[in-house]
């Protein structure tokens, strides 16, 4: 297996040097070869896993090269954490239920360090959580006896020592916070969108876990103070102000610094059922497809005027096919893939930057640090077409990453793409994403022997790549039984205590820190600026959803819209949660018309106002797109 896939390394390195889309691929994967290829990233997998264990943990992560390791987020055995779920996926059951021992016992959040509050959540309270819920639950095969919700308890201290960075006069939370001092006076009041939208899903799930409802409550309202701020034509910008809630960097993109708000706007909608996310996506969608897209690519643009300022192609636009294979809308998913792949197939790897203008890689952004982005794409348009073209795909990366980025203790960073010199480190989310997502696609060729794909709920995954169930307790309660006439708990005595929806700004970087046994953890107020969707019981058909959400613009002073900026595109797709099964062949005159119903969970995702196909609003007939990939 080894030498075929060298063979693929070096056709690639190879490839001409002249662009274009891949209109030939290499000869198909076989089924043969379909498990050959598994079974070879299981043993990437553990060569990295493996490396990290002897020579860096219990630090946060490995130095490959070297063999050596280095404390990068908060020193409390990072990637540890982060590969918690990917040992339950390949059903390790003595790694998996060691680790979650050994973490039990010896990971602590009372300690003087300064995190990230996007990376921290994403990665350690993630982690945390999608492991809670593997080893809680018989019914995942990986029920772990000992097991007393320590993972649980870890979590909810950490949350807690995370709430202060949310109080601020916009609700969007300081990007950085001490997790045993609080938030420092001389910390940034400047965050980006991601890092403020993107918290949504693990503190959703943990308060659903707790019945405490603050989790949830602070990362929707910085959802709700980002998009309070968007621009007259949908666009969120790349920076702002979290206290006096102007733009600092007013670039608009599905990419760096933006990219995961648009991922959890959807995902919050698929995990918890809650409509106003649903609504908040349709629109940021729409204006993204409308002002951004430059088909197959997409831009950055201002985020007032929709003039282009940045014809680049970034690394983390590449998760945006994955996505809207999730909302239904396959076609410009394939396309734009093959766009990006063409990159890929030019230099081995996607660099951080490529430039549009000139086609050739961005200066200053040569690097490709392992990221899983278009891998997570190639696995969800496979799973949505069965098209082989996404096995091709995928062995070429497999090809590109065991013989361009494997060291000796592990896989190593790319400091230049053309040169494929390597870097001495190797980011947690490599084990966690990246040979997750490389595992399934091979793993659905096969013929699926996973939880994901067998086990006894569907999953919505992080941005992290951490798996996260949508069962009833996650989605039926709450926000989402009120719309659809179901039962609602009234009042539930909460486990970790009920805290106040007021806020208070007064000692904003003097909060403490907060702990199960502190009584201060109760005294934390939080903004609640906006009506919020709980209070509203059925339906109500003469509101619009704007109207029905409270949602409303904040106006920037240099908003300056002009409606001739640009030139609309028309996107009216419905989504589906199943995208597993096979494209149906339709006829030329039925391809308008097709609506692929999200049967697993039973929602169907509309990213038009208008239901039936017509008018859009702009003008332009609805389009119902076709999953067909021919």
């Amino acid at each position: 297996m080894r030498w075929r896939l060298l063979a693929h390394w070096v056709l690639l390195v190879v490839a001409s040097s002249a662009i274009s889309l891949p209109g030939v691929f290499a000869d198909g994967v076989t089924p043969s070869e379909a498990k050959e290829l598994r079974d070879e990233v299981r043993k990437m997998f553990y060569h990295a896993f493996d490396g990290y264990m002897q020579h860096a943990f219990p630090l946060d992560e490995l130095r490959p090269l070297s063999c050596q390791g280095e404390d990068s987020l908060g020193g409390y055995a990072l990637t540890l954490i982060d590969s918690l779920d990917m040992l339950a996926l390949l059903g390790d059951r003595e790694r998996f239920g060691a680790a979650v021992e050994w973490i039990s016992r010896n990971v602590r959040f009372d300690i003087d360090k300064t995190v990230s509050v996007f990376e921290t959540t994403i990665r350690i309270l993630g982690g945390l959580l999608s492991a809670h819920l593997i080893a809680s639950d018989y019914s995942t095969g990986m029920k772990i006896q000992s097991y007393d919700n320590e993972l649980l308890h870890l979590s909810v201290d950490l949350a807690e020592r995370l709430l202060p960075a949310f109080d601020t006069p916009t609700g969007i939370p300081f990007g950085s916070v001490n997790l045993l001092r609080g938030v420092d006076e001389n910390e940034s009041k400047i965050t980006s969108t991601a890092g403020g939208g993107t918290l949504t899903l693990e503190f959703g799930v943990l308060s659903r876990l707790t019945n405490n409802p603050v989790f949830e409550q602070v990362t929707k309202n910085a959802v709700r103070g980002i998009w309070a701020r968007r621009s007259k034509i949908n666009l969120v910008g790349a920076h702002i102000n979290i206290f006096t809630g102007e733009w600092t960097q007013k670039d608009a993109g599905i990419g760096t610094s933006i990219d995961s708000f648009y991922e959890y706007l959807l995902k919050a909608y698929l995990l918890f059922g809650d409509e106003e996310y649903l609504f908040v996506f349709q629109e940021a969608y729409k204006a993204a497809m409308r002002y951004l897209h430059h088909d197959p690519w997409y831009v950055e643009v201002n985020m007032n005027s929709a003039a282009t300022v940045w014809p680049l192609f970034n690394s983390l636009q590449a998760f945006w096919p994955g996505l809207q294979v999730l909302a239904g809308d396959v076609d410009p998913a394939i396309r734009t893939h093959a766009a990006f792949f063409s990159v890929w197939k030019k230099y081995g790897f996607t660099p951080e930057g490529f430039n549009l203008a000139t086609m050739s890689v961005q200066r200053g952004q040569k690097s490709y640090p392992l990221r899983p982005e278009l891998i997570e794409s190639t696995y969800w348009l496979f799973k949505a077409t069965r098209d082989p073209r996404y096995l091709n795909a995928g062995r070429d990366m497999v090809a590109s990453i065991q013989y361009g980025a494997r060291c000796p203790c592990g896989y190593c960073h790319i400091t230049d793409v053309e040169s494929h010199k390597q870097d001495d480190h190797m980011e947690s989310f490599f084990l966690a994403e990246t040979v997750k997502y490389l595992w399934l696609l091979f793993d659905l060729a096969v013929g699926p022997d996973n939880i994901i794909e067998n086990g006894p709920y569907k999953y919505i995954f992080s941005t992290e790549g951490h798996f996260l169930p949508a069962t009833p307790e996650m989605s039926l309660i709450n926000e989402h039984c009120s719309y659809f006439g179901s039962f609602c708990k009234d009042e539930i005595k909460h486990k970790y205590g009920i805290i106040e929806t007021s806020v208070g700004h007064q000692e904003i970087n003097g909060t403490q820190s907060h702990r199960n046994s502190d009584p201060s953890v109760h005294q934390l107020k939080i903004q609640d600026s906006f009506s919020t969707s709980s209070v509203i019981k059925g339906h109500c058909p003469g509101l619009t959803h704007g109207q029905k959400f409270g949602i409303s613009y904040i106006v920037d002073k240099e908003d300056i819209y002009s409606s001739e900026a640009s030139q609309p595109h028309q996107h009216s797709v419905s989504g589906h949660t199943n995208p597993s099964s096979k494209p149906t062949q339709k006829n030329d005159n039925d391809s308008d018309n097709i609506q692929v119903i999200r049967e697993e969970l039973k929602v169907v995702v509309h990213l038009s106002d208008n239901k039936d196909g017509g008018d859009d609003g702009d003008g332009n007939q609805g389009i119902q797109k076709d999953m067909d990939a021919s």
